[in-house]
């Protein structure tokens, strides 16, 4: 089968429309072979051959299944008048046909390969030996087994028909087999295209709504696009502005300064500003020096606390006889005056 094209390619594309249904129509089946093949003779001999081939292997499965199927009628279903009027013949002919039942699939089955001396054994003993007594009733029960099974099928092709007439629907199950088979080929077809054809809606679809969005944004751009584009430039001229600002700034900053300061002046405040640097540092060498010195009188944030405190009263001690001292002088001072 040709997988199927779509219609707006088809359309749009008038040479390809052509070639296509040329190639549908003159050179291809429907299945995809050529119509044009040099050894097709052959190969539909070949495939009527094949497909006799299956047709007996399909009756000798059917026949086998059937067989296999097939079970001997209730004894218990039938009359006691008929029990008790069977013969001893006919329960053996029974035993007999059961025996038959169960040997013949064994023996149709390719599986398993048998002695020639183990067939001819068998052959000449029953149940086969009986065959030619036996077959009536054989073809009888087979028969009923498949028209049974072909009433079931019958029934799966016509489910609206009265199961009282469903035999006769039994020679027509090939057709309808065939039917089957074609509209199932048809559904496949019918269902690529049909999924062709959604493909070819969800992307039209999928086109309208991006069309749509793309309208929404032009309309919304429209809308609100002028304002927001005004902002932005005025804060870029602002921004800009500020910038410009800030140069001239600087700008007028190295003006001033240049008018301000002389070249010797500038160098000046460079010595001033590198003596006081040095100042800096020496005044600190000297706090830790100091530092040092009061640590070890007991002053500082380790030092030891007891020596702090004397260290504290003996200052107070040398206050008091400084104080003492100057008052001594000053009564010495007032004496010479008098004197």
């Amino acid at each position: 089968m040709l997988p199927p094209v779509d219609e707006n390619v088809i359309r749009d594309n008038p040479g390809f429309a052509k070639l296509y249904q040329m190639l549908l129509k003159d050179v291809l089946n429907p299945d995809g072979s050529t119509k044009h093949d040099v050894a097709r003779h052959e190969r539909d001999a070949v495939q009527q051959d094949l497909h006799q081939l299956r047709i007996n292997r399909a009756k000798h499965i059917l026949l086998e299944t059937a067989i296999s199927a097939v079970s001997l009628p209730d004894s218990k279903s039938q009359p006691s008048e008929s029990l008790r009027t069977m013969g001893k013949e006919e329960a053996a002919a029974g035993g007999s046909l059961a025996d038959l039942l169960v040997l013949l699939p064994s023996l149709m089955s390719n599986d398993q390969q048998i002695d020639p001396d183990d067939a001819t054994r068998l052959l000449q003993g029953p149940p086969l030996s009986e065959l030619e007594s036996l077959l009536p009733d054989l073809c009888n029960l087979v028969s009923a087994n498949l028209h049974a099974s072909a009433l079931g099928v019958a029934r799966i092709t016509h489910p609206s028909t009265n199961p009282s007439y469903l035999h006769r629907h039994i020679p027509s199950l090939p057709t309808d087999h065939a039917a089957l088979g074609d509209k199932l080929s048809e559904a496949r077809s019918a269902l690529t295209k049909s999924r062709l054809e959604a493909l070819v809606s969800l992307t039209e679809l999928l086109n309208s709504h991006l069309q749509s969005l793309t309208l929404v944004v032009r309309s919304l751009e429209f809308k609100h696009g002028l304002a927001s584009r005004r902002l932005e430039l005025q804060a870029l001229d602002v921004s800009q502005e500020s910038q410009q600002t800030e140069i001239d700034a600087k700008n007028t900053l190295n003006d001033v300064s240049k008018d301000m300061y002389s070249t010797e002046t500038i160098s000046a405040l460079m010595n001033y500003s590198s003596h006081l640097k040095d100042a800096q540092i020496r005044a600190t060498e000297r706090l830790r020096g100091l530092q040092a010195e009061l640590a070890e009188y007991g002053v500082g944030i380790d030092a030891d606390r007891g020596k702090e405190k004397t260290m504290r009263e003996l200052a107070r001690i040398y206050h008091e006889i400084e104080t003492q001292m100057e008052d001594v002088k000053k009564d010495l001072d007032r004496l010479d005056k008098r004197a």
